[in-house]
């Protein structure tokens, strides 16, 4: 392809990325009116002053009960308990999460898919709005903890015999003075929640793997038990309330009349796109759906086919 060539091809699907763009804000900003006629009050365990009691509570039993004798009873452990831990604890970095879902958003905004099948459209519409919903959730909650961590300036357990479980250091800004909360489990916390929103058939097999996952951290470690349950806490409950502001505009999730935040596209709905997407991906259909002008045409041959 000549340079001239890529250029206009560069052009215009930068053109189209800027369409979609136009049609993805304009969508959002036409929710407003209808999230003002759904501003039901919160369920009681999910107002901010609840869910701020249960962070102190958690956080501050965690303190007490559990993080002094923790790391002396995670350095007591056999190696191998160590190693395994840390062959997964990683997962809880931001990085991987972010990438994957910011390809596909761009991905997708880069498509003509108002030309696609509906079954197509109406996947792409979701893959859209779920890889959205996880990378904001992860990316915000992650520097929200970021701005925690370097704030409050909490010893790191490394740090446990020279000044104990319990050392603050606000605005220290040095590494070892990070602990409090865990950036990892809040980014487990983050993605988790979105998963178990998404997904909520496999709702408990999510938030035991995300458990497991965030307290790698304290075998290997890196943290107390309450940096990790802090984090946690953090990343579970900004996706909560980022999914009901976009469950009040029916972006992606819906509020039940019992006040239970799920998904816009049902089980059978999803089975029914992962089917097209796969007869598609086979070959056995095109993606593009057929134009007014071809099906005219298509019913002309037909009717001067001799009979």
């Amino acid at each position: 392809m000549s340079e001239t060539g890529l250029q206009a091809k560069l052009k215009r699907i930068a053109g189209r990325m800027d369409g979609n763009f136009r049609q993805v804000r304009q969508l959002i900003a036409g929710r407003a009116e209808r999230a003002q006629r759904f501003r039901d009050p919160l369920r009681p365990g999910q107002r901010p002053q609840d869910i701020l009691a249960v962070l102190l509570f958690t956080v501050g039993v965690a303190v007490v009960v559990l993080d002094i004798p923790t790391y002396p009873w995670i350095r007591s452990l056999p190696a191998a308990y160590l190693n395994t831990f840390a062959t997964f604890t990683d997962v809880g970095k931001a990085h991987w999460i972010l990438w994957s879902t910011g390809i596909v958003c761009l991905a997708l905004l880069a498509q003509e898919t108002a030309r696609w099948r509906f079954r197509l459209r109406m996947a792409a519409g979701a893959a859209f709005t779920y890889c959205g919903f996880i990378f904001f959730t992860v990316a915000a909650s992650g520097i929200l903890s970021v701005i925690l961590k370097w704030t409050l300036g909490r010893a790191r357990p490394k740090l446990y015999e020279q000044v104990g479980p319990v050392e603050f250091d606000f605005f220290a800004f040095h590494g070892s003075y990070t602990s409090f909360p865990s950036g990892h489990s809040t980014t487990v916390g983050a993605l988790a929640a979105a998963l178990a929103l998404i997904f909520p058939s496999w709702r408990w097999l999510i938030l035991v793997a995300a458990f497991w996952v965030a307290f790698s951290r304290c075998f290997v470690g890196a943290h107390y038990p309450s940096d990790v349950i802090a984090g946690t806490l953090l990343g579970v409950t900004f996706t909560f309330f980022t999914a009901r502001a976009l469950a009040r505009r029916r972006l992606g999730f819906h509020i039940t009349p019992e006040g239970r935040i799920e998904p816009v596209m049902s089980a059978r709905s999803a089975r029914a796109c992962v089917r097209e997407i796969w007869r598609t991906w086979l070959g056995r259909q095109t993606a593009r759906r057929a134009e007014p002008d071809q099906d005219h045409s298509i019913r002309e041959t037909h009717d001067q086919q001799p009979q």
